[in-house]
């Protein structure tokens, strides 16, 4: 178990490209099954999402934002997002991905990792969020409720073999999430 005060958020950088394709399949791993097809979850390579990183990192576009949990060990978690493109009506900034390896969770880190994201989002002139998570997954729909969430749509999603949905929580004011830490 990690202990909240060992843990730095930080930016990420294409250093981290091999650790965060690690935790991203390792989280995945952890988190979907049952709720995404297990031969997906098998077939998931870290190399393939640490090139995938490192893409991303080195061409990171003006408003995107990558943050990294680390403990003593090395990463246990991130959060990327990007300011939304001029025109986007839904919020101004978006939280794609948001996740915590299983022994890094239930100890504040995700609501810390949340709060640091609003944070640089804040500062860049943001002034409400929006995410997206599976509609089966409840534990990460509470999660997110608890941090002042509101489910406001959902969607149809097309990958995994269709048949899933998406809810989209929104912060109309990211300010209470940055006050939370």
């Amino acid at each position: 178990m990690e202990r909240l005060a060992d843990i730095v958020i930080a930016p990420a950088g294409p250093g981290d490209a091999a650790e965060l394709g690690a935790v991203h399949v390792g989280a995945w791993r952890e988190t979907y099954p049952g709720l995404l097809p297990q031969p997906y979850l098998a077939a998931m390579s870290p190399q393939l999402h640490a090139r995938r990183w490192r893409h991303h990192l080195t061409r990171a576009a003006p408003g995107d934002v990558t943050l990294v949990a680390e403990g003593p060990r090395g990463l246990i978690g991130y959060g990327s997002g990007a300011l939304a493109a001029r025109g986007e009506e839904t919020a101004d900034a978006e939280v794609f991905t948001l996740y915590l390896i299983r022994s890094a969770q239930g100890i504040g880190l995700g609501g810390r990792l949340m709060a640091s994201m609003a944070r640089v989002f804040d500062a860049q002139g943001a002034v409400s969020l929006r995410l997206w998570v599976l509609a089966d997954n409840l534990r990460a729909r509470a999660f997110y409720e608890h941090l002042g969430g509101r489910a406001a749509q959902a969607r149809a999603v097309s990958g995994w073999g269709g048949g899933l949905r998406e809810i989209g929580y929104r912060w109309d004011d990211i300010r209470m999430l940055v006050d939370r830490a």
